[in-house]
């Protein structure tokens, strides 16, 4: 079992030295990775910062000539995603650890980033108690604060480097000591007011002999979920909270980007689609909510967290996006309707309770859909169970009829 480390070696050896010889001391093999730029390595890498450079479309000797420190980190971030694939193509890469400040942070966590979800994957960072989505994007990087700088040797580095090092360690040298079954697995997204439909189908799909991953529908859970179903670890999609697309469109803080509901069509995976949370546009604090917005209907979910209401308009090209999206699938695909409201908050006596907005959805599905796409109307609002079960029932029939149903 081997170990691969990203590090600085012109500025970090001392430390990336000290994390390969914790982990040596356990067992496992290392292979190190210099992503250093403008200095000679500490010591002699087993993968050299111009190799990275090269894997990265550059030249060691171009960045050192430009000098600029951000074109450097984009080049070598590319370069050491490359190495990493390649090495664990290879079998040289049953987990990695990155270890620096800013700039390897970003050069290591791409190479994280470009590992299949399952490799361990830990980063000690100094930037790690702040806002560390562009590192992690939707992946399983395990983001550990450095405390103090990652510069020299002392009693809290030591012990610090340690941990991360023996974290990565422990991932990569245990397997968890318990039974999993080889089941149809179903990925569906959530949001926490479209929760009890979830659960319930969640439990309908159990009951069914279905594994169930829940995504939280907030931007880096939908990623999670399209990359999950490219790579074939989900076999179809419950695709019940598609909130992530009105973020896409009025600019909230909770996009899963342009490519979100594409993934499952693609491939001809089974999906089952609906309008789950599309009343509704997400923010921060109250504060934060750009001054454009300050006339709209807007409902505080928490201190964090601030909803706006959707428009009729609004809703109506989210229908056309929707059915556009849906229309390109391969593989069986049906869109169900709740006509008695989209989330918990859009039924009747709740604050985002709209039913001109509710229709323009819904009418732009019926008029963009194609007629070779089943839809179905449920006379239900989301979170009813009659509209649950029809949703699961609905993907078991797809599952089943393509041979690929769960056991009961």
């Amino acid at each position: 079992m081997s170990v691969v480390i990203v590090g600085t070696l012109d500025t970090k050896a001392e430390e990336v030295g000290f994390a390969r010889d914790v982990i040596e001391a356990q067992g496992l093999d290392v292979h190190v990775v210099d992503a250093g730029v403008m200095g000679e390595p500490g010591f002699e890498p087993d993968t050299s910062a111009a190799a990275v450079a090269e894997a990265g479309g550059a030249t060691l000797e171009a960045l050192r000539e430009a000098g600029d420190r951000g074109e450097a980190v984009d080049a070598m971030g590319r370069g050491a995603a490359a190495v990493a694939e390649r090495l664990h193509d290879e079998g040289i890469l049953d987990g990695i650890l990155g270890l620096g400040g800013s700039g390897n942070t970003s050069v290591a966590t791409a190479a994280m980033r470009a590992l299949p979800y399952g490799v361990p994957k830990v980063m000690l960072s100094t930037m790690a108690s702040g806002d560390v989505r562009p590192y992690v994007g939707s992946k399983d990087v395990a983001m550990m604060y450095s405390v103090a700088d990652v510069e020299g040797l002392n009693r809290l580095s030591r012990r610090v480097i340690s941990n991360a090092a023996l974290a990565v360690v422990g991932m990569v040298a245990n397997e968890p000591d318990v039974e999993t079954a080889d089941r149809p697995t179903v990925g569906v997204s959530m949001f926490g007011v479209t929760t009890p439909c979830v659960k319930r189908a969640r439990e309908y799909l159990e009951e069914r002999g279905y594994e169930v991953v829940v995504f939280h529908a907030t931007g880096t859970g939908g990623q999670a979920m399209e990359a999950l179903v490219e790579q074939g670890v989900l076999d179809a999609v419950l695709d019940v909270t598609t909130t992530e697309l009105a973020d896409e469109l009025v600019g909230g803080v909770l996009s899963a980007g342009p490519d979100r509901l594409t993934a499952a069509g693609r491939v001809g995976a089974p999906q089952v689609v609906s309008v789950g949370a599309l009343d509704m546009v997400n923010f921060g604090p109250k504060e934060d909510v750009p001054d454009e917005f300050a006339d709209r209907l807007l409902h505080v979910h928490n201190p964090q967290v601030t909803l706006m209401r959707t428009t009729p308009e609004e809703n109506a090209e989210l229908g056309r996006i929707l059915a556009e999206k849906v229309n390109a699938a391969t593989g069986p695909t049906t869109v169900v309707l709740p006509l008695g409201g989209v989330s918990m908050i859009d039924v009747e006596g709740e604050p985002f309770h709209d039913p001109e907005a509710d229709a323009a959805l819904f009418d732009a599905v019926r008029e963009h859909l194609d007629e070779g796409v089943e839809l179905v109307e449920v006379d239900a609002a989301i979170n009813d169970e009659e509209f649950a079960v029809t949703l699961a029932r609905r993907l078991d029939e797809h599952l089943r009829a393509a041979g690929e149903g769960g056991e009961e």
